[in-house]
């Protein structure tokens, strides 16, 4: 069997250094062909020498040539989405992990050229959803989904042939964050470090403060309907603590598909990379002898509005979720280094929305250019409300 060529964007981050862990447990399934970073060199320069890529991408000017120096005989460019939308370019799946609105130019271009894309970056759909719609019709592009919530939501799609006429709803389950059960008084002083302890899953900061506000379900509530084309009143959020439910599909005839597992990411990145195959490792194996309960219960929007602001955002369509992807952004930076309290990040997204205007731009008529001036706005009407705050 010939071996999967495999490149990650934005190796030295927590999806991309698992998706490598996938890799080792693999090593005669998969073979590396590129690696991106944005400024971890040394990490970066570790992984290269480990899985010899015949590209490395480094964001940094100033460190890609001690790359160079360090790499010999390895390619190094400044973008990995020039490379990996070159049709003569040996690849078959390219596995996004890049955070945030940065990750845009790998999706467009990995789908544009017809291959196979392993999406951890919701931000490419939530922001960008009408401009990479018309992308997904390229012959050979795919999206297979990494975060788990989608990832789970595809597997059990495969269980009907006609999911345009016979899915009722789709049931994306949340841990709750380390907050779950708080209330805002109780929240009005945490800290960094009591928002990035997750009960549950090892991530990034920026999405485990997302999670922590319940904002990072909202977006993929938005990536949901990107994803499958399911409207919003067919999109609903549970609570589940154990994270071991990690979402389900209700069909039209009463039945309900779940996908489980222990919370572990490399099961949905070893979906992806097999896909429509199966690794044979088997991460987040459940001991059924031992799993006790499972638990749901209805998110409090109250407490936690990020969940509300982005259904909202969806709906208004457009440019309205960039809009308020960028915003977030902004906040939770803010967040992160300590310039803002933790119950500041939902209120200064939610008042940086009232700024939002679509100047006139039709969703067919969007494009790359309209998102990013999108994100742009978002930016900037967080910064202004920020200096409101921190005054």
């Amino acid at each position: 069997m010939n071996s999967t060529r495999v490149a990650v964007a934005g190796s030295s981050g927590s999806i991309g250094t698992q998706t490598l862990d996938v890799v080792r447990a693999e090593r005669d399934r998969y073979d590396v062909v590129a690696l991106s970073v944005s400024s971890s060199v040394e990490l970066l320069i570790e992984q290269a020498r480990e899985f010899r890529p015949q590209v490395v991408a480094v964001d940094d000017p100033v460190r890609r040539s001690e790359v160079a120096s360090a790499l010999p005989g390895v390619q190094v460019v400044d973008s990995l989405s020039d490379v990996v939308g070159d049709p003569s370019f040996a690849c078959d799946v390219v596995v996004n992990a890049v955070v945030g609105f940065a990750g845009l130019p790998i999706t467009m271009r990995t789908l544009g050229a017809g291959r196979r894309l392993a999406l951890a970056n919701k931000e490419s759909l939530i922001a960008a959803g009408p401009v990479v719609r018309p992308l997904r019709v390229t012959p050979g592009a795919e999206i297979v989904p990494v975060d788990s919530e989608h990832c789970a939501v595809h597997q059990c799609l495969r269980s009907t042939v006609r999911p345009g006429v016979e899915v009722s709803r789709i049931v994306l389950t949340a841990s709750g964050g380390p907050f779950r059960g708080r209330t805002l008084d109780d929240l009005a002083h945490v800290t960094v470090d009591d928002a990035l302890a997750h009960p549950t899953w090892s991530m990034g900061p920026k999405i485990t403060v997302d999670s922590s506000t319940l904002m990072n379900k909202g977006l993929e509530v938005i990536e949901a309907h990107e994803l499958f084309g399911v409207d919003y009143e067919n999109i609903d959020v549970v609570v589940h603590p154990q994270s071991i439910v990690h979402s389900m599909v209700e069909f039209t005839d009463g039945c309900t598909m779940a996908q489980l597992s222990l919370p572990d990411m490399r099961l949905p990145i070893g979906y992806a990379l097999a896909h429509p195959e199966r690794i044979a490792t088997p991460f987040g194996r459940i001991d059924w002898a031992h799993l006790s309960r499972l638990d749901f219960a209805e998110p409090d929007t109250a407490t936690f509005r990020g969940l509300s602001l982005a259904y909202a955002a969806g709906r208004l369509g457009g440019t309205a979720p960039a809009f308020m992807s960028a915003a977030n952004e902004v906040a939770v930076e803010a967040f992160l280094a300590g310039r803002i309290r933790w119950i500041d990040i939902v209120a200064t997204v939610e008042v940086a929305l009232d700024d939002h205007d679509e100047r006139g731009v039709k969703v067919d008529d969007m494009t790359v250019d309209h998102v990013i001036d999108a994100d742009r706005r978002g930016r900037e009407a967080a910064d202004r409300v920020l200096a409101r705050v921190t005054a």
